[in-house]
């Protein structure tokens, strides 16, 4: 029996009517948007912009202005995102590779190869012009270098060919000290050369766990991460070494930059409680009896070590002791 419809209203066209479509153009652009702010890995940046306003506050004695401040970060993190672009742009052959990053807009297909570089170049030549303008020439030249060692000295150079990739193309993460000390002073001094030891033998015992938890994709794609190619019990042991070197850096700020003992401190317990961790994980990786090898704990931990640090280096100046 076939179902009548309802009678139309009066006046009502007898063509079918089309129901609306929301306009799919302010979607569109946000799902671009999000997918170009996906290539500068946000995250990352975070994380690079926890150790600069602490060391500023250092460099300074105090708060800097709050303009020199917002130019230096903002600086910063464009040539940070410039430079993920890039290592994005470089290795999206083996980004497909990895469950990790297989779902990058370069390896999608959001975002082409092509878009891609000219964004990386254009966030990068923008950073440096900004830093050399409203910050000084020095910290431009810092930043460059940071970029030309992420991306032309780990990815394209390091990455691929040796297990020690992360050490020597980690000195780019260690860069954002330098950069903000020097926005602050227009130049270098050995409480910054202090700094920048810290994050250098942190970034090992940072990213060795991730790529413990991640082998299988590290070695599907060719690159030869340390635990890769060598076992957990000596990716651990060497990540106890550096982290001994780190807590020394840390310590040595005390007489170089007129640390308090406050922070003397807190760094010491902070680094005795994250080289306890690599304790515990190369313990677990000596005996597997003792429990799963847990390594991403150990990476959570070393963020939050970072983390606390920076705080403590900038409360530290404030202190009046």
């Amino acid at each position: 029996m076939r179902t009548m419809s309802p009678a139309a209203p009066a006046g009502a066209s007898s063509r079918p009517q089309s129901n609306p479509v929301p306009a799919a153009g302010p979607r569109t652009l946000r799902r671009r948007v999000g997918a170009y702010v996906a290539l500068t890995k946000p995250r990352v940046i975070e994380l690079l912009l926890v150790t600069t306003l602490p060391t500023m506050i250092l460099a300074q004695g105090g708060f800097p202005p709050v303009g020199l401040v917002l130019a230096t970060l903002v600086g910063g993190a464009a040539a940070a995102g410039s430079a993920n672009v890039l290592n994005c742009y470089l290795d999206r052959d083996i980004d497909q590779v990895m469950n990790r990053t297989k779902r990058r807009p370069l390896v999608t297909g959001e975002i082409t190869p092509r878009a891609a570089l000219v964004f990386g170049l254009l966030l990068g030549v923008a950073s440096l012009t900004w830093l050399a303008l409203l910050v000084n020439v020095p910290s431009a030249l810092l930043t460059g270098a940071a970029i030309l060692i992420y991306v032309v000295g780990y990815t394209m150079i390091l990455k691929r060919r040796t297990p020690q990739n992360i050490v020597w193309g980690g000195a780019a993460g260690c860069m954002p000290v330098l950069i903000g000390w020097s926005s602050v002073t227009g130049g270098l001094s050995w409480a910054a050369v202090l700094l920048f030891g810290v994050i250098f033998f942190w970034t090992p015992p940072h990213y060795w766990p991730l790529s413990m938890k991640f082998r299988k994709d590290y070695a599907a794609a060719g690159v030869p991460m340390l635990p890769v190619v060598a076992a957990e019990a000596k990716v651990a042991k060497e990540m106890i070494a550096y982290t001994v070197a780190m807590i020394a850096c840390s310590l040595l700020l005390v007489p170089v930059a007129g640390m308090t003992w406050v922070y003397a401190v807190v760094a010491t317990v902070l680094g005795v409680w994250f080289l306890w961790s690599n304790v515990a994980l190369y313990r677990r990786a000596q005996d597997p009896s003792r429990g799963k090898l847990r390594a991403m704990s150990v990476f959570h931990g070393s963020i939050t070590y970072l983390s606390l640090l920076s705080v403590a280096v900038a409360v530290d100046v404030f202190l009046p002791l």
